[in-house]
């Protein structure tokens, strides 16, 4: 028994070792990567827009009333609540377990509808090389095959394994920069004021620049494995609000500057075409293959975020316990097959369709968390917050307005089809709550009873914050991507009750 002992704290310690934290390099670049991956979808808010002009704006003004504010409200809040299953625990802290459940229902499922966007989007690239992709024939199984391998390589646990998060942006964004370099003595400033009123398109190009723009929160789960948050996490969200607005923004300059294409060319996947008509046909190819590995890695990246999602909700007792089943591997083995089927179902719509529907849902999602940004400030101040906004309540609903607006204008632009289709998404999520607590009453499936903890008031000297407490809680498909962890590594859950996440109800 002693034995057993010793082997057991072995143990314990062993999962209790924290983390490699992440440095300000790093951090920048794996948010660079969550947020965007490269301009790859870029090129319709030219079409969009009747001509370069409202694109060029556009990314140059809508990172000061979206991207900033949306990226200071996770700084606070992710640090705040560095667990598994990220803004499903803040919705949970501040409106109660139903709204933490339709956050997460909502979540999940725009994230599924964004992952679908990048077999698309790799196939639209490929397509100007091999038309034959344009065909149902081809295109079907094309879709299934990337979906069947990605999917294999996330339960391997091979989270863009080989790559950094660093070196994956390097190369996704290297044949832009030389094609910028090229484009230079073809440049016609002229060019870049041109644009069609016309011929807008103010549904599509809202809907383009805010995916463009939006997922932020995407870097919550990381917050509480960044070396000094209250200091690297503001430094680099500045620093990736800069690389991700450059990446856009020096590409579409390159090609509407040289080039006097009309707007209605520019679709996605173009910019393979840009390449070829400034630097010839090997910078096209050059840019084919750093779509294909910036879609990869985006598709493993919200493959794995989305069913590390899932996997906390069930560790909260949300969902069945079988969803935080872990392969030998340590990957949650039902979750990804679950996000790998939502996939597979919407990758036969378009762009455009697959675009407005998750800009719907995540726009839902994302008044939630602006609204329990507020209500945790309002009814939790003494929240301990390692990072903190610099603005006190009012200030800090102030700067919630502007993209809360933007928000709801994405969701007015939005098509009856959208509204009927998020309808049913919602009523699905309403039902579905009440269904899976009656099962779990009646002991028809396993729920997990233990849950991730809230973290504790501002204390005195010698108590610890959550984010001290439970470093192993960070978004292992997230780490992956920074860290050389092998693929058996396993990383032990909190085991704490639900009941203490709302103890200050």
């Amino acid at each position: 028994m002693a034995e057993e002992g010793i082997v057991n704290d072995d143990a314990k310690n062993t999962a209790a070792k924290p983390n490699p934290k992440l440095t300000l390099l790093p951090l920048i670049a794996l948010i660079f990567y969550e947020v965007s991956g490269g301009p790859f979808g870029v090129e319709d808010s030219v079409r969009a827009g009747g001509g370069p002009l409202l694109s060029l704006l556009g990314f140059l003004v809508f990172p000061l009333f979206w991207s900033i504010p949306e990226a200071l409200v996770t700084a606070e809040l992710a640090t705040s609540f560095p667990e598994n299953g990220g803004y499903v625990l803040w919705i949970s802290s501040a409106f109660g377990p139903f709204w933490g459940f339709q956050e997460g229902f909502w979540k999940w499922f725009s994230g599924v509808m964004d992952n679908a966007l990048y077999p698309v989007l790799f196939l639209d690239y490929l397509k100007h090389s091999f038309p034959v992709f344009n065909r149902l024939i081809a295109r079907i199984p094309a879709l299934l095959g990337i979906t069947f391998s990605l999917t294999y390589l996330n339960y391997r646990g091979l989270h863009i394994v080989g790559f950094s998060a660093v070196s994956l942006a390097i190369f996704s964004l290297c044949p832009f920069l030389v094609m910028a370099i090229l484009s230079i003595p073809r440049i016609r400033v002229k060019q870049w004021l041109v644009v069609d009123f016309k011929k807008v398109d103010w549904r599509g190009y809202f809907n383009s620049m805010f995916w463009n723009l939006n997922y932020w929160d995407k870097a919550s789960t990381l917050a509480g494995e960044v070396e000094n948050p209250s200091k690297t996490f503001p430094k680099a969200l500045l620093g990736a609000v800069v690389v991700v607005v450059s990446s856009y923004l020096i590409p579409l300059l390159a090609g509407t500057g040289a080039l006097n294409s009309a707007s209605s060319e520019w679709t996605d996947g173009y910019f393979a075409e840009v390449g070829m008509l400034i630097g010839g046909f090997w910078l096209k190819w050059w840019i084919q293959a750093a779509a294909a590995m910036s879609n990869m890695g985006l598709f493993e990246a919200e493959m794995s975020s989305d069913a590390f999602q899932l996997l906390g909700m069930s560790e909260m007792g949300m969902l069945p316990a079988i969803f935080a089943s872990r392969s030998k591997y340590g990957t949650p083995t039902v979750s990804i097959l679950c996000s790998a089927t939502g996939v597979i179902f919407l990758s036969w719509m378009s762009f455009q369709e697959i675009l407005e529907f998750l800009n719907f849902l995540y726009a839902i999602g994302m008044l939630l968390e602006f609204a329990a940004f507020i209500k945790l400030r309002v009814k939790k101040p003494d929240l301990h917050r390692p990072y903190k906004v610099p603005f006190q309540t009012f200030g800090a609903t102030m700067l919630c307005l502007p993209p809360a607006l933007l928000l709801v204008l994405v969701m007015c632009l939005a098509s009856l089809r959208t509204y009927f289709v998020s309808g049913c998404v919602i009523i699905v999520g309403v039902l579905l709550y009440p269904l899976l607590v009656h099962a779990k009453d009646r002991k028809w499936a396993h729920f997990d009873a233990e849950q991730p903890a809230e973290p504790p008031l501002n204390c005195p000297a010698g108590h610890s914050s959550a984010s001290q407490l439970h470093p192993e809680d960070a978004d292992e498909a997230s780490v992956g991507l920074l860290t050389d962890l092998s693929p058996g590594t396993e990383q032990e859950p909190s085991k704490l009750r639900l009941e203490e996440v709302l103890k200050l109800e």
